[in-house]
């Protein structure tokens, strides 16, 4: 839907900014010839560049380590938790549960390829409902990456030349990064900062503040 509402809008701006050069001392005939190669032309660009610009939404869509906003590989914001199964039928899943058995619901769900190395961890947003969409999102396989690159392997300084930092906050333990654009956020462990901010929760910590060597514990998704 997203998609056609751009090429729309794209062939309206294309058409409203259309100019053609037509000479007062040319036939008409001549003219109208001159202004239908033109629209062809035109028609032609702006079919070239929708076809192009679809083509590279798919190919998004279908990738399976693919991170944005909405979607982390095959997994998109709107799968629910009893959709796993299918969705990972090539995968195998391990579902954490607790509580009496008859209330028993999926909580917390690994995803582990075949072979099994760890994928991600999975976090319902309403808890034991199975019918619950996914909440967070922890990244574990550092094939999963944004369009920009990042990944669990990437440093503090892979954020910073390539994103706006919404917020830091400051923890026990850890400098929590939010990058609001991606809906994710970074935990970096205060080991990876100067001293004079691994015992102190008040201080506001900066980016400026933080090492470009800095690495990852956590790379987490959240969807509202």
């Amino acid at each position: 839907m997203k998609s056609e509402k751009f090429s729309r809008y794209f062939i309206f701006k294309k058409y409203q900014n259309l100019s053609f050069s037509v000479n007062p001392d040319t036939p008409n005939s001549t003219n109208r010839k001159v202004i239908k190669l033109t629209m062809k032309k035109h028609l032609l660009a702006i079919f070239t560049l929708t076809a192009i610009f679809l083509s590279s939404c798919q190919k998004d869509e279908n990738n399976p380590f693919l991170i944005t906003a909405t979607q982390v590989g095959k997994l998109k914001k709107d799968i629910k938790i009893n959709q796993l199964d299918s969705l990972y039928h090539e995968d195998s899943l391990v579902k954490e549960t607790s509580g009496p058995m008859q209330l028993r619901a999926t909580n917390e769900v690994k995803v582990f390829e075949k072979g099994g190395d760890p994928l991600l961890i999975l976090e319902p947003a309403q808890e034991f409902d199975s019918t619950s969409t996914i909440g967070y999102i922890r990244v574990l396989d550092p094939r999963f990456k944004t369009k920009a690159g990042l990944n669990t392997a990437s440093t503090f300084k892979d954020i910073v030349e390539n994103y706006q930092i919404s917020r830091i906050e400051n923890t026990i333990s850890s400098a929590v990064v939010f990058l609001d654009e991606i809906n994710a956020y970074i935990t970096i462990d205060k080991k990876e900062l100067p001293s004079s901010l691994r015992y102190d929760t008040d201080t506001k910590i900066r980016s400026s503040q933080i090492p470009d060597d800095a690495k990852f514990k956590y790379f987490m998704i959240y969807w509202d």
